[in-house]
């Protein structure tokens, strides 16, 4: 392989070749390094790279070849929200100057394992998005499609990974933040159960909505990343059941006949679903059935509009308190202004219901799982949107489009099931599109198996952009 192939091989595939003596860190990071220059003006996916630190912890990786550490010398990028020490902590703001004292609980535990981080990817401000886009910093890209969106708010994260800018990449998921992003660029992102990741130095995010985890060229590169970041450490306000396995050990496992649902009803009324994503969807059911499960029709009564109206109302709050936490809150551009003060505006009473109503909720939603082991949805309703595409919209109407295309992900935040986001193929314009694929609670597992096995019988990590395919 030369290094142009290494850099779209993925982490787990990394791992190998650098134990094996193969290729060096060194090399690889340079490359990587040689990638980005070329590359990311164009995309945007980086707000920091790490060039000077990035080769240094190659260098070290490489005299420690042979130690028992699952990532060494693997390079990483981490999102702009995830604590690194001696630098802000952005949350794609320039509202933040005081430096984190120390790392993350995730860039601590890469480290630990090895991993070369080597850049902090972009998000808009707030991960209020589902798109990656600023004022100050200007849009990042899709690699695949350079006038359409990467999503968000994880999109930094997921175009540097598909643009073979970065061997695997974090993000985090508030309400479909590693979901959206992994279906528009061709990857695998799967938001873990609630407590699965620590967030710390934070408790939790946004009232227990937010998860980190991977986004991944394939399963088995999810795998080996969880398996180094997951955990709880005390203090944080959720603590997941433990795996019943590795997630390593999952990927490589066949998951046995399944029941598994399949839903195409949103989470409210009058929202269409694109013709191409509901052939994804049904594609991926036949493809199911065909591997042996018994898959099934059922569309669980999700449309509830007490349940979606208080989590607009919980979402709005989120975007004021996380506004008002920032350093300097009036740097943020004008509409997350706008959308934190529709949150302030918000009836405290109405607050503290949508705040209070997850127990009802999670048991409301849970009991499609008492009929079937996997629910199967679409991501977005729609294929990627394009660059700026919503611009011109008030803070409101931008909003609205933005819950109508996102309909399938929020509930499992709230409720805290894991989801993934699977390769389901392209639209006839070359775009990806993703199915989602959600899980009992506390049991991703489940669904890397399934995942896992799709991948199997239809691969998609060889298949990548080809403006990016040659050496950087």
């Amino acid at each position: 392989m030369d290094l142009t192939e290494i850099c779209f091989a993925g982490a787990a595939r990394q791992a190998e070749l650098l134990r094996a003596g193969e290729v060096s860190s060194r090399d690889l990071v340079a490359e990587y390094l040689s990638r980005i220059d070329r590359f990311d003006p164009r995309l945007n996916a980086f707000r920091l790279v790490f060039a000077d630190e990035a080769l240094a912890a190659a260098a070290s990786a490489d005299e420690r070849r042979g130690e028992d550490l699952p990532l060494l010398g693997v390079p990483i990028a981490v999102k702009e929200d995830l604590a690194i020490a001696g630098l802000p902590t952005t949350k794609g703001t320039n509202a933040v100057r005081t430096p984190a004292p120390e790392d993350s609980a995730v860039v601590n535990r890469l480290k630990k394992a090895g991993a070369v981080i080597i850049g902090r990817t972009r998000m808009p401000e707030l991960g209020l998005w589902p798109y990656t886009e600023s004022g100050w910093a200007g849009p990042t890209r899709n690699p695949w499609s350079l006038d359409h969106s990467p999503g968000g708010s994880s999109g930094g994260s997921a175009a540097a990974v598909a643009a073979g800018l970065a061997a695997a990449a974090i993000g985090t998921d508030g309400a479909g933040s590693i979901r959206i992003p992994s279906s528009v660029t061709g990857l695998f992102g799967l938001k873990p159960q609630r407590g699965r990741v620590s967030l710390f130095p934070d408790r939790e995010g946004w009232g227990g909505m937010v998860v980190a985890g991977p986004i991944t060229r394939n399963v088995a590169d999810w795998a080996l990343i969880a398996d180094q970041i997951h955990g709880p450490v005390p203090g944080d306000a959720h603590v997941a059941h433990p795996p019943r396995t590795s997630f390593s050990e999952a990927a490589r496992t066949e998951p046995g006949r399944l029941r598994v649902g399949v839903s195409l009803r949103p989470w409210g009324p009058g929202i269409p679903i694109d013709p191409e994503v509901r052939t994804a969807v049904l594609d991926t059911a036949t493809l199911l059935g065909d591997l042996g499960h018994d898959v099934v029709r059922l569309d669980p009564p999700m449309r509830d509009l007490t349940a979606s109206n208080l989590f607009a109302a919980r979402y709005l709050n989120n975007a004021y308190e996380a506004r008002m936490e920032l350093e300097f809150p009036d740097e943020v551009e004008p509409r997350t202004r706008q959308a934190g003060e529709l949150g302030r505006r918000l009836p405290r009473a109405l607050v503290r219901k949508a705040l209070s109503g997850d127990r009802a909720l999670t048991a409301f939603a849970n009991r499609v799982f008492a009929d079937v082991d996997v629910l199967l949805t679409p991501v977005l309703t729609r294929p990627p949107i394009r660059v700026g595409e919503w611009d011109h919209r008030s803070t409101f109407t931008a909003l609205l489009a933005a819950s109508r295309y996102t309909t399938f992900l929020p509930l499992w935040n709230i409720v805290g099931n894991p989801a993934a986001a699977v390769p389901a193929g392209h639209t006839a314009a070359g775009l990806p599109i993703g199915v989602q694929l959600v899980g009992r609670q506390h049991d991703e597992c489940t669904l890397l198996q399934v995942s896992a096995q799709l991948e199997r019988a239809r691969p998609w990590a060889d298949r990548i952009p080809q403006a990016f395919a040659h050496a950087g």
